[in-house]
């Protein structure tokens, strides 16, 4: 189909507020590549819609206010240990579906799968969403930097406020994790639940990223539930494909089970 069917499709899709806020680029690349695959503009459309919640749409449940939650923030203290701060967190971590399922355990996640490495000294999250929040419970080193990327823009713009509310060095911005990875080296890397997202776009991606991303240490997690809560063999399968993808490498990998997630800290 013509570059005008694709400019039509991109106009139509980014009309809804739900996909105005994703990156530019990814969503045009989601559409061309459907509108290579469909029979008509409305089938391209449709499907382009589908992906678009498929890779993120799905763990945001509930339209955020961020004006609202930047008012609720500049009302409590600066000071990661500050016990308002960390209700806001809590508060507003339990908006989306992945920070939500996690907030039970918190406050042991990060110690535990990280203890080998603590204190951090830079962390690069990868795919954040809301979990820069969660920075009240991570062993960070003092001054150290925390860069965060994702493809919604509205939520990197509200993560921007949050660093700059808590005075904690770095940078957050847009990207798309299937054409580029971020270059900052870091000394962690976090990529917390993304695998599956990412590989509904590109089944090969997952050993090609981790491949370039620029860190010693690379903390995956993945699901052990869906999203209505069934398991489905979710913590046999993630385990067996992410061993089959890290085959041949001399990495050290360390595994961590909670409640509903299974992480991996990978040392290269």
């Amino acid at each position: 189909m013509s570059d005008d069917g694709l400019e039509e499709l991109m106009r139509v899709v980014r009309s809804s507020a739900r996909y105005r806020v994703i990156h530019e680029s990814v969503v045009r690349r989601i559409a061309a590549q459907e509108l290579s695959k469909r029979r008509s503009l409305k089938e391209a459309i449709k499907a382009t819609r589908s992906k678009l919640h498929q890779v993120g749409g799905a763990y945001r449940q509930q339209q955020i206010s961020y004006a609202h939650w930047c008012e609720k923030l500049a009302a409590v203290g600066q000071s990661p240990n500050d016990p308002a701060l960390q209700d806001f967190c809590r508060q507003m971590m339990a908006c989306h579906a992945s920070t939500r399922e996690r907030l039970p355990f918190v406050e042991t996640f990060f110690t535990t799968t990280l203890q080998a490495i603590s204190p951090l000294r830079s962390v690069l999250d990868l795919g954040c969403g809301l979990n820069p929040l969660a920075i009240p419970w991570m062993p960070l080193a003092d001054g150290a930097r925390y860069d965060a990327c994702d493809i919604y823009e509205d939520l990197t713009g509200f993560m921007k406020q949050f660093l700059s509310h808590i005075r904690q060095p770095g940078e957050v911005e847009c990207c798309d994790l299937v054409q580029t990875c971020p270059s900052r080296p870091a000394h962690v890397a976090l990529l917390l639940k993304m695998l599956p997202c990412l590989e509904q776009q590109d089944k090969g991606i997952a050993a090609r990223l981790l491949q370039s991303i620029p860190a010693e240490h690379i903390l995956i997690s993945f699901p052990v539930r869906s999203l209505s809560g069934i398991s489905k063999g979710m913590e046999k399968h993630y385990q067996t494909h992410l061993m089959a993808i890290l085959e041949g490498q001399n990495w050290k990998v360390s595994r961590h089970l909670f409640a509903s997630e299974l992480a991996f800290l990978i040392s290269r």
